[in-house]
C-alpha cells in the first residue's frame, strides 16, 4: 500500500468507513463532490490520508447544521480546527441562518393562520 507524508498509511476507502461509521458510498460521494481528498492505488482505488478521518468529521458537522454539500465545498477550506470556522466561513454561514430565519417566520405565520381557522371552528 502506498504512503503518505511521513510513516502515516493511507487507507481504503472501506478503512476510512470503519474510523468515521461513515458509509463507503457516502465517502465516495464526499469524494466525487471535492469534499475529500483522494489519491489513486495503481489498481484504482480511492487511498485516504488518515487526516481524511478528521475532515469526514467537519463535514457531517456541516451537514448536522443544514448545510448543502455544493456549501459545504464552498466552505472546506475555511476549516483548520475542529469545532472552529475560520472567519472566510462566517459569511456564507450568516447567509444560510438569514434564509432559515425566514423560513422559520414564513411556518411561524402559516401557523398563526392555521390555529385562527381552527379556533374560529370553535365558536
Amino acid at each position: 500500500m502506498s504512503r503518505a507524508s511521513g510513516t502515516d498509511r493511507l487507507l481504503r476507502v472501506g478503512e476510512l468507513a470503519a474510523l468515521t461509521g461513515v458509509s463507503a458510498r457516502l465517502l465516495r460521494y464526499y469524494d466525487n463532490q471535492g469534499l475529500l481528498a483522494a489519491e489513486r492505488s495503481p489498481t484504482g482505488q480511492r487511498l485516504f490520508h488518515p487526516a481524511a478521518a478528521e475532515q469526514v468529521r467537519y463535514i457531517r458537522s456541516l451537514l448536522e447544521a443544514g448545510l448543502p454539500t455544493r456549501v459545504i465545498g464552498e466552505l472546506i477550506d475555511c476549516i483548520y480546527e475542529p469545532g472552529r470556522i475560520e472567519p472566510c466561513a462566517v459569511p456564507t454561514l450568516v447567509e444560510h441562518l438569514n434564509e432559515h430565519d425566514q423560513r422559520i417566520a414564513g411556518m411561524l405565520s402559516t401557523r398563526a393562520a392555521l390555529q385562527g381557522l381552527i379556533d374560529s371552528s370553535s365558536r
